[in-house]
């Protein structure tokens, strides 16, 4: 696996190491569980990887034309590994309330699964071709794509933290 993504897993597994399910479902008032990030860092490995295969079966790149304003906000959010807080999840990586236990059992699968489509697409389009487009970051590369999954990720794995935390989940 991709060493961002390897990086990512381990990060993942680690925040969640020896909870039990009651823990991950444990409901928060106004925010999302520890089952619900994980169903949302699912669903974005999911998202990612039909798109890819979509490129694959058509033959070509689905990326639109760099903007300047796609330039700064993936030099922010890849270069810098800064993700703003405060923007909504896309509709289609929203959790909806897939069973705690399928997706512990299936998110390291579906993230091997993203790693492998990626580097078909890298080996088959090259690595410098921009493959789809992010909503906020627009079109991105392989690399770009598991880096931006990397900081993505990060920022959940602290709430994944909080929130399996023995102590008070809103500290």
């Amino acid at each position: 696996m991709d060493f961002y993504l390897q990086t990512l897993q381990d990060e993942v597994n680690e925040a969640i190491r020896g909870c039990d399910f009651a823990k991950l479902t444990r409901p928060q008032e106004g925010k999302w569980s520890a089952a619900e990030v994980l169903e949302h860092l699912y669903l974005t490995y999911l998202g990612t990887t039909k798109s890819l295969e979509r490129c694959l079966q058509q033959g070509q790149p689905l990326a639109r034309a760099v903007t300047g304003r796609d330039r700064v906000r993936t030099a922010i959010v890849i270069g810098l590994g800064y993700l703003p807080t405060g923007r909504k999840s896309p509709e289609r990586a929203l959790p909806k309330g897939m069973p705690v236990e399928q997706v512990v059992k299936e998110i390291t699968s579906q993230l091997a699964a993203m790693d492998e489509a990626l580097a078909r697409c890298e080996a088959h389009f090259g690595r410098k071709t921009r493959l789809f487009d992010h909503p906020n970051l627009g079109p991105l590369t392989a690399r770009q794509w598991r880096k931006f999954h990397l900081v993505h990720g990060r920022h959940h794995v602290r709430q994944l933290r909080k929130l399996t935390s023995t102590g008070n989940p809103k500290s």
